[in-house]
């Protein structure tokens, strides 16, 4: 088998995912759960996604599709396709699996995955990230990493437009 092969076997459907979960569980691991867009990749991303897989057996990326991607950050983004940026956070070694979401927010996704920590970057607080709610009833907790200042997507794309 290709390692393109083992890649692409680390990117689910939603659909897929519900069953990825059930086989994740039944071997009594802890799953993490963090989401975002992951555009450009970048030093920012690898500190939350290392520490996100800190914190559990498994971690769990969801990446926004092109259209919530569209609907979110305007029309000139994503700048890479949802697939390339699946692959390219499939790849990573602290990743255990992605799934692409096509809603603006991951809730439907985590009341799917219902995980055990929630991660997101310190831009966000309890208030306003999604989700942390209903991981919280179900018993779960929810990490604020603190973000890595001056690595943003928007700022690369910034620096090579010249708008920057």
């Amino acid at each position: 088998m290709k390692k393109s092969d083992t890649l692409n076997q680390r990117i689910f459907t939603v659909e897929e995912i519900k069953q990825e979960v059930i086989r994740i569980r039944l071997k009594s691991k802890t799953i993490a759960f963090t989401n975002g867009v992951f555009d450009i990749l970048h030093e920012g991303h690898i500190a939350v996604l290392s520490e996100a897989a800190s914190f559990a057996d498994v971690l769990i990326v969801g990446v926004n599709s092109d259209a919530s991607v569209k609907k979110l950050k305007g029309e000139g983004r994503p700048v890479n396709n949802e697939y390339s940026r699946a692959l390219v956070i499939a790849s990573l070694i602290m990743v255990d699996a992605v799934v692409i979401f096509n809603e603006e927010t991951p809730l439907e996704l985590i009341k799917i995955i219902k995980p055990d920590v929630l991660i997101k970057g310190g831009d966000y607080t309890m208030e306003t990230m999604v989700g942390s709610k209903e991981v919280l009833e179900n018993g779960g907790r929810v990490e604020i990493i603190p973000i890595k200042e001056g690595f943003s997507t928007t700022g690369i794309i910034r620096r090579i437009s010249g708008n920057e």
